[in-house]
């Protein structure tokens, strides 16, 4: 119960910080964000379809800063649906000073390739920006958090129970660094440590083609130290989109 209380908390308390802050914090309100697409189709004697796609919001209000992102994944081969995830989460920054900032996010993720039905993940903590000069940026956050896994009806039958629950530890390290005037590399580690492990990592390179417009590769490995039975500790993703920012 008390873990269910916990995570109500931080998932009800993160719409609110920015409706707080909407009431109590005056200044200029600025919008910034960026969307990533991915297709690849083929016919005839193959026929395969995959589509990724993206957006990021970021949404500047006074001493907040609020994230938004939607994640799609699809792909099917020979009429056969071989992946396919949905993810969506939201995150609100209380800025302390230049360099520090508490956080408070939530985020639901659907990949029935995981033996899960849905992963629900709410997180609160310290943020800390170790370097950001303009050219690099380095920055880490750490705190307490919590994760809901249902299970799927083949994999409850075959782990004896419906869903998985945790307190975690959760934390971020994310790194970018501009190689050049049109070009950014960009490092994330995403790790939840309780009951088991659960660990994401994204690797990519972006370069400007004209304007607002870029390419970007990245590679993306999720881990996961308990998975269901019969089912992969780890899963890679290869990506190669288009990028818009606005």
């Amino acid at each position: 119960m008390n873990k269910l209380l916990l995570a109500a908390a931080i998932s009800l308390a993160t719409p609110f910080a920015a409706h707080a802050a909407a009431d109590f914090v005056e200044g200029d309100r600025t919008w910034a964000g960026e969307a990533e697409l991915g297709a690849t189709l083929t016919t005839g004697n193959t026929d395969t379809s995959s589509v990724k796609g993206r957006i990021g919001l970021k949404h500047e209000l006074g001493n907040w800063e609020n994230q938004y992102i939607a994640e799609a994944l699809y792909k099917e081969d020979e009429n056969t649906v071989t992946a396919e995830r949905y993810f969506g989460g939201i995150q609100g920054d209380y800025q302390i000073n230049d360099v520090s900032y508490i956080f408070i996010n939530t985020n639901y993720e659907k990949d029935p390739f995981t033996g899960f039905d849905f992963t629900s993940k709410s997180s609160a903590g310290y943020g800390h920006r170790f370097i950001d000069d303009g050219k690099a940026l380095l920055k880490a956050e750490v705190g307490p958090g919590y994760i809901y896994q249902r299970l799927d009806d083949e994999s409850a039958i075959t782990e004896g129970v419906e869903s998985r629950d945790s307190v975690v530890a959760h934390a971020v390290i994310n790194f970018s660094y501009k190689i050049s005037d049109t070009s950014t590399f960009k490092q994330e580690f995403i790790t939840d440590w309780g009951d088991k492990l659960d660990g994401r990592s994204e690797s990519s390179i972006t370069a400007n083609i004209v304007g607002a417009l870029s390419m970007k590769f990245a590679v993306i490995v999720r881990y996961n130290s308990d998975p269901v039975e019969g089912k992969e500790s780890t899963d890679t993703e290869t990506n190669m989109t288009l990028l818009y920012s606005f």
